[in-house]
């Protein structure tokens, strides 16, 4: 009888596969159990190949998968600046030093101005996990014509993009990793307004809500004589959600609609659910943080020297792990005063 020859799903992206998993799969012990008559495999070879190329889909699958509920991987400025390799990187702040001053025909005494830089050194760090299928998953796969399951791929890219939304907004102190709410990031706090005791937008009038927004813009432009103009505001949802619906009386205009009207360097308005007060894992300060802040990697980034990458499969027993890493460096703040937070929204 005739050996009927391995067919391949139709739905993968392409007839691609890594060779390192091929090669990995091939010294195992795992594709000779596979490669059996039941599962109607020409040889171990063949059980190999089919199963580089399922894990290749797998991994592209996982690779393309975004979570919006990630505010810090959604909004944030990403940058991919410092080489995968580097433990530090080491940027420098310059200001402008010295003046002038009217001088005589004959002056030998000129002012002098100069330039003085500081360094500042972030580290990099890297985040792992892993994922595996036992060799029953794998014969269970073929035996149902299926791929296999993506959601453990999906499952590992998840953990790692949380902990480093988690980084881009509490930091890490004990790996020297900073956050947007760090408490030495040098970012401004600024003070809300209180009505009968309580500085909670959903306690104020909306004038109240608008006369903080204002304060916040005011109380920037008055920090970097109106040089930083902050575009975008990220308001714990709850905030959001009062914001967007409660209207000015009179007018029948919502808070938020009126904000985004008139104020006249704000963009947008997002919800965060990292800056709930009872998001204590992000949030360090335990009660709702409004952040303002510049969308523009010229003022600050998410620094993200390697994104997510799936390694060659390992072979381990009856099962294969695949381990996962990326490498972050947090939060790298090259204009501290183009952010403000303000505590008790």
């Amino acid at each position: 009888m005739a050996k009927e020859k391995t067919r391949y799903n139709p739905n993968m992206p392409s007839e691609g596969y890594d060779k390192a998993d091929l090669a990995a799969l091939r010294g195992s012990n795992i594709t000779p159990v596979l490669a059996n008559a039941q599962l109607r495999f020409d040889s171990a070879e063949d059980a190999s190949l089919f199963f580089a190329r399922e894990l290749d889909y797998v991994k592209a699958k996982s690779y393309d998968k975004i979570y919006p509920e990630f505010t810090a991987l959604n909004n944030f400025p990403i940058t991919h600046e410092v080489p995968e390799g580097a433990e530090t990187m080491t940027y420098y702040s310059y200001d402008k030093t010295g003046f002038a001053a009217i001088i005589s025909n004959y002056a030998t005494d000129l002012p002098r101005a100069d330039v003085k830089g500081s360094p500042t050194t972030a580290h990099v760090k890297s985040i792992g996990d892993s994922y595996g299928y036992s060799v029953q998953e794998m014969r269970a796969s073929r035996m149902a014509g299926k791929s296999l399951d993506i959601r453990k791929a999906a499952a590992a890219r998840y953990a790692i993009e949380r902990t480093v939304n988690r980084i881009a907004f509490a930091g890490d102190e004990k790996h020297n990793l900073m956050g947007m709410l760090s408490p030495k990031n040098n970012i401004p706090l600024y003070t809300l307004s209180i009505v009968d005791g309580k500085t909670a937008w959903k306690d104020k009038p909306a004038a109240g809500i608008l006369a903080d927004v204002n304060g916040m813009f005011a109380y920037q432009s008055e920090l970097t004589q109106d040089v930083e103009r902050a575009d975008t505001l990220a308001l714990p949802p709850n905030v959001y959600i009062d914001i967007s619906t409660r209207q000015i009386p009179n007018t029948g205009i919502t808070v938020k609609k009126f904000l985004m009207d008139n104020a006249p360097y704000l963009k947008e308005i997002i919800p965060s659910p990292e800056l709930l007060a009872k998001n204590t894992e992000m949030n360090p300060y335990g009660e709702n943080v409004a952040l303002l802040y510049t969308n523009n990697a010229e003022k600050f980034s998410l620094e993200i020297p390697m994104s997510f990458y799936q390694y060659p499969l390992q072979n381990r027993n009856l099962e294969i792990v695949i381990p996962c890493e990326e490498r972050v460096a947090g939060i790298i703040l090259y204009y501290p005063l183009s952010a403000m937070i303000a505590v008790g929204v």
